[in-house]
């Protein structure tokens, strides 16, 4: 049973199609990436998943629940970071947790609700301040202990590290690895491409509402040319001449720089009678590879 099951899914506001014929499957366990720019539809599915839109067809369940048809019991496993904590501004934030803990209709243990401040560093005396005068880091601590308090088997995060500062990133991270462990499965929206590329076991990258990548990280990150510098022993006078899938950067008597986009032995095997005195190779970065697909729109 998927955590998370998405077939043909399209919504419309007039003649813009905002998620188009979308179908995705999470995999029970991981932690997913869903990733796009802004306006490429990533806010409108998770809203369709937590049935708070509506869309014009396809299919949407989660843990085998119909999102639409029994959203109730498809919401009750789940823990869910909004981009933005929408919440009374006068209430406390222990208000805010008591609150949310009883609309989700799942017994909150108080010892795990406890490591999550701590964790997180929120002490008691932040819980007793009004919302009106948290800081937005402190929003979205709070934000953070809310969605984990329950223990639910699915999270849903709009943005999770907004605001936080680098210890409390550090943290978070941690945390993702804990629950991950414990079978927990995690569909995250960010904009921090080194994060995703950090925690994230998949991505799916949406464009104009359309699926244009779903892989594996390390696999993505195979699709980036690596840079490659060639260091020589002795002056090299003759021009490089490489394989395809190979290009010059910078060529020098005594080093070449290269990027290099597939394997490396044919360009190996093209500098295999020279004199060679070292290569330095980069590894390919998620990032090389996502902004590509943002800036060339690539298939």
């Amino acid at each position: 049973m998927a955590p998370i099951s998405i077939r043909g899914l399209t919504k419309r506001y007039g003649d813009v199609r905002a998620v188009n014929n979308l179908s995705l499957e999470v995999i029970q366990g991981e932690i997913l990436g869903f990733l796009g720019l802004n306006g490429a539809g990533k806010t409108t599915t998770i809203r369709i998943l937590l049935d708070l839109l509506r869309p014009n067809s396809g299919n949407v369940s989660i843990l085998g629940h119909d999102c639409q048809v029994d959203g109730l019991r498809a919401r009750l496993n789940i823990g869910y970071l909004p981009g933005e904590l929408g919440i009374y501004s006068d209430l406390t934030g222990r208000e805010v947790l008591d609150l949310l803990a009883k609309l989700s209709n799942k017994a909150v243990a108080k010892a795990w609700r406890t490591e999550l401040q701590e964790r997180l560093e929120f002490p008691e005396s932040d819980l007793r301040r009004p919302l009106r005068q948290y800081s937005t880091g402190m929003k979205r601590k709070l934000g953070l202990i809310q969605a984990f308090q329950s223990d639910p088997l699915l999270l849903i995060l709009d943005e999770p590290t907004e605001g936080l500062d680098p210890l409390m990133q550090e943290s978070f991270y941690k945390l993702l690895v804990d629950v991950k462990q414990r079978g927990r499965t995690v569909f995250m929206s960010s904009h921090v491409l080194s994060e995703v590329d950090r925690v994230c076991d998949r991505i799916a990258l949406i464009r104009k509402g359309e699926l244009v990548l779903l892989s594996t990280v390390e696999v993505t990150r195979k699709l980036a040319a690596r840079h490659v510098r060639v260091l020589f022993a002795e002056d090299v006078s003759i021009a490089p001449v490489l394989p395809p899938g190979s290009e010059v950067i910078e060529a020098g008597p005594r080093s070449w720089n290269l990027k290099i986009e597939g394997p490396l032995g044919p360009m190996l095997r093209t500098i295999a009678t020279l004199p060679v005195r070292d290569i330095e190779i980069a590894e390919a970065k998620l990032e090389d590879v996502i902004l590509k697909y943002y800036r060339d729109g690539i298939q």
